[in-house]
C-alpha cells in the first residue's frame, strides 16, 4: 500500500482500495462481471436554429460578376532618348547633376521593362503606355458578353479589361455610357464562348426589410461577398435629376462601384455606385442605382451606344408646403415651374412661370425629381398631357416632347444657392412686416432688395441683399405698392402666404413667405 510522505496512507489511497474491494465484493455476491473504465466529456456541440444561407445564391451568380480594370494612355513628360520618361520639378534629365545620372538612368531602364511588360495590345512607348487607372466591378447581362458597370469606373478609360471570376482576362469595348444615371455598357469578344449571365429584378416588388446581396470587387481584391438588407427607397443624394437610390447596408466599398445586388433569387434588383463614409470605407450606408431605372438606360445603350430622353426646356423647383399654401394647393407635391426657356417644347406649348405640374398623362407627380424622370424616360416627339395648376385653377397643357441636348439637363433648383451681393440702389422703401427694404432695380424690372432684416422669414428661407423680386403670386411687380397690392388681394382670397419669384444672378427661384402682417 502507498503511503504519504508521513508514512502513513494516504486518503486518495485509501479510497481507492475502499472502491476496489467493494466492486470486488460486489462481483462475489452476484456473479456479474463488472467493467470498470474511465469517463470523459463530449465537445460541445449546439443544435442551432436554421439559418437561410446564401451559398446556393452566390454558387450560381458569381460567375456572371467580374472584376473591371480600367487602363488609360500616359504620355510621358520628358524623355532623354533612352526610352524611358523624367520630369523632376519641372526638370529633365540633362539638367541633373551628373553623379545622380546613372542612377536615374539605371531606374528609367527598370521602368520601361516594366512598362513593356504590362503593353500587351496596344501601340508603341511614343504613343503613351496604358497605365492602369481605375478597378471596378460589373455583370454579364447576355450571354454574348455584354457587360453592365458604371460611368464613373470607365470613364476616364481607354482600353478595358474584364477579369472573370475564374482569373481570365478578357478586352472588353466600350459600347456606350451614360453619365446622367452613371451607367455604361461594355462587350467581350468570347469567341463563341456562351456566358453565365443574370436577369433584372422587377424592383418594384422590392421592399424596406428584404435580404440582398452584393458581389463584387472591393480594394481590387475581386470575387468578394457581402450581405444586407434593402434599408431605404427613393434616396436623392444630390449626384443628379434621375436620382432614385435604393439604399442597402451591405458592405460595399472602393471598387463595388458598378457591381450587383442581387435578390435571394439571383436576380439584379440595383448597381452599386456610391457610398456615404467619413472615413473612405463602408459604414453600412450604400447606394444602387434600381434595376427598372438601369434596365432602359442599359437596352438603349447596347441598341445606339446613347441614351434619347424627352425634353421640356423648363427650369423646375419642389413644392414646399409654404409654396402650396400660397398658391391654394391642397398638398405640397408636383413642381412648380420657375421658368420656360425660349423656343423650348414646354415654351411652345404656353407653359408659364408659377405653374405648378401636377400629373403626367393623368398619372399624379410626386415633387420635381419625380417629373424629370418621368419626362426623361419618354422617347422624343411623343406627346404627353400634363395637368398644371395656374392661377387658383386646374388646367391642362398638351406637350410634344423635344430631345434633351447634350450640353442640357432638367434640373430642381435649390432654395439654398449662395447667391452674390450687389449694391443697394438710392431710392428704398421698406416692407417692414415682410423684413424687406426694396428700390427700384438696375433694369427696371422688378425690385431690388436693398435691405432684410436678420430675424425675419424672409432671411430664414435665404433671401438675400442684391437680389430681385420679379414677381408675387405671379403677378409681375415693380413697386412697393404694387407688392402690397396683391399680397391684400391675397389676404381676401383666405390665403396666409405669398408666392414671391426671386431672381439672382444664378437664376430663379421661388419662396412662399407669410402675409399674416401685411395690411
Amino acid at each position: 500500500m502507498l503511503k504519504n510522505f508521513r508514512g502513513r496512507p494516504s486518503l486518495k489511497t485509501v479510497l481507492q482500495a475502499s472502491t476496489v474491494a467493494g466492486l470486488a465484493a460486489a462481483v462475489l455476491a452476484t456473479g456479474i462481471p463488472v467493467e470498470i473504465s474511465r469517463s470523459y466529456a463530449e465537445a460541445v456541440n449546439v443544435q442551432s436554429p436554421s439559418v437561410p444561407s446564401f451559398a446556393n445564391v452566390v454558387d450560381a451568380v458569381s460567375p456572371a460578376v467580374v472584376s473591371v480594370r480600367v487602363e488609360s494612355r500616359v504620355k510621358p513628360a520628358s524623355d532623354d532618348g533612352n526610352g524611358f520618361s523624367f520630369d523632376f520639378n519641372g526638370r529633365g534629365f540633362d539638367d541633373l547633376p551628373d553623379a545622380l545620372k546613372p542612377f536615374f538612368r539605371q531606374f528609367g531602364e527598370q521602368q520601361n521593362r516594366q512598362g513593356q511588360n504590362q503593353q500587351r495590345r496596344f501601340g508603341h512607348p511614343g504613343e503613351g503606355r496604358l497605365r492602369p487607372v481605375a478597378q471596378g466591378s460589373g455583370f454579364f447581362i447576355t450571354e454574348d458578353g455584354y457587360i453592365v458597370t458604371n460611368n464613373h469606373v470607365v470613364s476616364d478609360g481607354s482600353a478595358f479589361v474584364a477579369v472573370m471570376n475564374d482569373g481570365t482576362e478578357l478586352d472588353a469595348k466600350l459600347i456606350g455610357k451614360d453619365p446622367r444615371t452613371d451607367l455604361a455598357v461594355l462587350k467581350v469578344d468570347g469567341k463563341g464562348r456562351k456566358f453565365t449571365y443574370v436577369n433584372w429584378a422587377d424592383d418594384n416588388k422590392v421592399r424596406v426589410g428584404d435580404w440582398v446581396v452584393a458581389v463584387g470587387n472591393p480594394f481590387g481584391l475581386g470575387g468578394t461577398v457581402t450581405a444586407g438588407i434593402i434599408s431605404a427607397r427613393g434616396r436623392d443624394i444630390g449626384s443628379g435629376p434621375y436620382d432614385d437610390y435604393l439604399q442597402v447596408d451591405a458592405a460595399v466599398n472602393r471598387g463595388n462601384s458598378g457591381g450587383p445586388t442581387f435578390n435571394l433569387n439571383g436576380e439584379v434588383v440595383g448597381i452599386n455606385t456610391a457610398i456615404f463614409s467619413p472615413s473612405g470605407g463602408s459604414v453600412g450606408i450604400a447606394f444602387a442605382i434600381p434595376a427598372s431605372t438601369a434596365k432602359d438606360v442599359v437596352a438603349d445603350l447596347m441598341k445606339d451606344g446613347t441614351v434619347s430622353r424627352g425634353y421640356l426646356g423648363v427650369q423646375i423647383q419642389p413644392v414646399t408646403k409654404d409654396i402650396a399654401d400660397s398658391l391654394g394647393l391642397s398638398e405640397a407635391s408636383g413642381a412648380l415651374v420657375v421658368s420656360a426657356q425660349d423656343g423650348t417644347p414646354g415654351q411652345k406649348a404656353g407653359m408659364k412661370t408659377g405653374d405648378v405640374v401636377t400629373a403626367v398623362n393623368g398619372e399624379p407627380v410626386k415633387d420635381a425629381r419625380d417629373l424629370s424622370r418621368r419626362i426623361g424616360a419618354m422617347t422624343p416627339g411623343s406627346k404627353v398631357e400634363l395637368s398644371v395648376w395656374r392661377s387658383g385653377k386646374a388646367q391642362s397643357v398638351t406637350v410634344e416632347l423635344g430631345t434633351l441636348p447634350a450640353d442640357q439637363q432638367a434640373s430642381a433648383g435649390d432654395d439654398n444657392d449662395q447667391q452674390g451681393q450687389a449694391q443697394p440702389p438710392a431710392s428704398e422703401k421698406a416692407l417692414a412686416d415682410l423684413g424687406l427694404t426694396v428700390g427700384p432695380s438696375d433694369d427696371g424690372k422688378g425690385l431690388a432688395i436693398t435691405g432684410i432684416d436678420p430675424n425675419s422669414d424672409a432671411a430664414d428661407k435665404g433671401i438675400k441683399e442684391g437680389e430681385t423680386i420679379t414677381s408675387v403670386n405671379n403677378q409681375e411687380v415693380s413697386s412697393a405698392d404694387d407688392v402690397v397690392r396683391v399680397i391684400n388681394q391675397a389676404k381676401k382670397d383666405g390665403r396666409t402666404r405669398a408666392l414671391f419669384q426671386i431672381q439672382s444672378k444664378d437664376g430663379s427661384r421661388f419662396v412662399a413667405l407669410p402675409i399674416n402682417g401685411q395690411g
